[in-house]
């Protein structure tokens, strides 16, 4: 097992989720997030690599204003290929382990099918454009290193799909959700959970690096996520609302959204490094840890 593991990335829901299971599991974590870092300034990037000598490294940083990206390209270009990019090459001539983590926005949504890791990447917009760049340069680099694409991801923690949906709830009856958008929702503690089995993995066996989808078992749509969570909030005396399903026509975005986001994540639990669980259940956990207060 790995012994220092230096995590970019502070404030995110994995972040903080890796932070939370660092402590239960007496594991040593540093954290380097922009509230003390310009992780823009990649030299500064790889002399902290250098100076911490980590046994391990997970890549948790990442531009995820979906909609904002499409008027700030730079910003998201610098933050999900650049810094990924420098990490990795540091990472790589010194041996070390490197988690980084991707999403299901590099596809288009077009497929009838859940995606798997072979199958042709094209984003249709800012955001997935720059993972993508960010996963080729991690792959370039040559270090023993894994890739972990995941999809929907929500947590106690920070701004989500989920705690808005419980936001809306405290003020309203009704709720309008898009049902065309299909994917796997995904709690960000077992992204967390994932990434430190793969670490411990990837210690033992190098061979093990590439790419893996990450997510919940089980399809859902954004409706059903949000009628779901209504239930699990009224089990717990929290707000809920009624779900009222609409068109993505009739809930425009700047930045277009796949169709598809299913992950097929059989490749990743027939290595043997993590089983996907019902995204049921683990909305249930997460809820269970949940303060419902209006904002």
């Amino acid at each position: 097992m790995p012994g220092t593991i230096l995590v970019f990335g502070r404030n995110g829901q994995v972040a903080r989720e890796l932070a939370r299971l660092g402590k239960a599991t007496g594991r040593a974590m540093t954290f380097a997030g922009r509230d003390r870092l310009d992780l823009a300034d990649l030299a500064t990037v790889e002399r902290l690599i250098a100076a911490r000598t980590p046994d391990a490294v997970i890549n948790a940083a990442a531009y995820t204003a979906v909609d904002r990206a499409e008027r700030e390209p730079g910003d998201a270009f610098a933050l999900n290929r650049d810094l990924p990019a420098v990490i990795a090459a540091a990472c790589a001539v010194r041996a070390v382990p490197l988690i980084h983590f991707s999403t299901d926005y590099v596809f288009d949504g077009t497929s009838p099918r859940p995606y798997v890791e072979s199958d042709p990447t094209h984003p249709i917009g800012v955001y997935g454009a720059s993972k993508l760049a960010g996963e080729q340069a991690v792959t370039a680099a040559g270090g023993p290193a894994m890739i972990l694409r995941t999809s929907w991801v929500y947590s106690a923690y920070g701004t989500n799909f989920v705690k808005t949906m419980l936001a809306l709830a405290a003020h309203r009856a009704e709720v309008s959700v898009v049902a065309e958008q299909i994917g796997r929702p995904t709690w960000a503690r077992d992204c967390a959970e994932a990434a430190l089995a793969a670490i411990d993995a990837l210690a033992g066996a190098p061979d093990l690096a590439g790419l893996y989808h990450l997510s919940g078992a089980g399809d859902a749509s954004w409706a059903d996520l949000a009628a779901a969570t209504f239930a699990e909030s009224a089990r717990r005396g929290g707000p809920t609302a009624q779900v009222r399903p609409i068109t993505t026509a009739e809930y425009p975005t700047p930045a277009r959204r796949p169709a598809n986001s299913r992950l097929d994540c059989g490749k990743i639990e027939a290595a043997g490094l993590w089983r996907p669980r019902p995204w049921q259940e683990s909305l249930a956990a997460c809820m269970t840890e949940m303060e419902f207060q209006c904002p």
